[in-house]
């Protein structure tokens, strides 16, 4: 008999019925705890070899055109060929490239150019691994499960988030970058050994080879869904308009709390967490585009409150609200993805997913960056808060058919549920 789900504590389900679903979260738990330990090691050291906000935040336009090119290929790629060996080569190249990190920053006199490069192919094999990546988890979890994984997923993605920051905070603060990015190392090196382990992924019977013309199919059938379109352009205004953290380094500054920047860049996973560990809920829920419109909305309101308020304490809480607001609308997007789109077109469609919340980030940096040399870093993060609010009401009111999605009358999602696709066969939805 299955377990009822808490109304309050996440849906266990599936880690209990899928062996992969499990291997897939532990390994994305210690990759991103590299990722996010490099995530504030790389900003940082940026910042003390130029003393810009422009040149931290000039960080997002070198990794823009990387992840455009091999976000689109990689969603191809990723319905075209094993799903398992795209995830294994590219965690093999971000090792790799952690490895460049590490030596750069033992050398006497580390070189700030190998630092955009570095940033660039992290982005590049970003781009080409996310969409096999994010495509696993409705191959080896059931239909019914999807929500539930979206939630531990969701958590396994904050864990890290919080870790990884605030670990490489105190490494990098005492310890020197090198020894923050011999953890990103040392993370890289375990999660290829997990995926090593992971089940074959085989393409669906009848796949092509990745081209163009599979490309444009997947942004076809994306650009046909108003809802699925309504997911890409909140989350790229939120992204774009109220992304602050090549900000926190000089927010800290500004606030007179150089101690609390490990805990900017830690405390909006904090409130992702939360509602993460609270999760139980959103397996009941069936109006999912609701949810992505409030969750991002108030990601804005709250970052607006961030730059706003004086008190670094007042601001670290603005913060944990945002990363809470975020979750929500995070989960609303991952589960309208995995329950309307087809397995045939799961990879390319987890490329423009890829897009959609990857290159807002990117270009919210520069955005973010180039505002503060006019207006200082709080003038910047509350002006773009302000700004995500307004954004979201005219987008809402814009595409009214993903505030009004409902996973049990919308079409899409009907046929993916009627074709109950088993968890590892690899078939496609008729």
């Amino acid at each position: 008999m299955t377990p009822k789900p808490s109304a309050v504590l996440p849906d266990l389900s599936p880690w209990r019925s899928s062996r992969d679903f499990r291997l897939l979260w532990v390994q994305g738990l210690v990759a991103h705890l590299g990722g996010s330990t490099a995530m504030v090691a790389l900003p940082l050291q940026v910042k003390e070899l130029t003393g810009s906000p422009f040149a931290v935040g000039a960080m997002g336009a070198v990794e823009l055109v990387p992840l455009v090119v091999s976000g689109l290929y990689g969603g191809a790629l990723a319905d075209a060929a094993d799903r398992r060996r795209v995830v294994l080569a590219t965690e093999a190249g971000l090792a790799l490239l952690a490895a460049v990190l590490l030596v750069n920053a033992l050398v006497p006199g580390p070189a700030l150019w190998p630092l955009y490069l570095v940033a660039a192919g992290v982005s590049a094999m970003a781009g080409l691994q996310r969409p096999a990546l994010e495509s696993l988890t409705a191959r080896v979890v059931p239909h019914d499960q999807l929500p539930a994984a979206a939630a531990l997923n969701a958590l396994r993605w904050q864990l890290g988030s919080v870790a990884g920051p605030a670990l490489a905070g105190l490494v990098a603060g005492y310890a020197g970058h090198g020894a923050a990015y011999a953890m990103t190392v040392g993370c890289f090196a375990v999660s290829v050994a997990l995926c090593l382990r992971l089940s074959p992924a085989p393409p669906a019977s009848g796949a092509g080879r990745p081209s163009l013309r599979g490309v444009a199919e997947g942004a076809r059938y994306a650009w046909s869904r108003p809802v699925l379109l309504g997911t890409y352009a909140i989350d790229l205004a939120a992204m774009l308009l109220a992304y602050p953290p090549a900000l926190f380094p000089f927010l800290a500054d500004e606030l007179d709390a150089g101690w609390s920047l490990g805990l900017m860049y830690a405390a909006g996973s904090v409130g992702s967490v939360v509602v993460s560990l609270t999760s139980g809920w959103t397996s009941r829920v069936r109006r999912h585009g609701l949810m992505v419109v409030c969750g991002a909305a108030g990601w804005g309101l709250a970052v607006a409150g961030a730059g706003w308020f004086d008190g670094v304490w007042v601001v670290l809480l603005c913060l944990v609200a945002a990363g809470a607001g975020d979750m929500v609308s995070g989960l609303g997007r991952s589960t309208i993805w995995n329950q309307t789109v087809p397995e045939g077109l799961r990879g390319r469609l987890a490329g423009i997913e890829v897009l959609s919340y990857s290159v807002g980030p990117q270009l919210g940096q520069v955005r973010s960056g180039a505002m503060a040399g006019w207006t200082g870093a709080r003038g910047a993060v509350w002006g773009g808060g302000l700004a995500c609010v307004a954004a979201v009401g005219l987008l809402a009111a814009a595409l009214p058919a993903l505030v009004s999605y409902d996973v049990v009358t919308d079409p899409d999602a009907r046929r993916r549920r009627a074709s109950r696709e088993r968890p590892a066969d690899g078939a496609g939805d008729p």
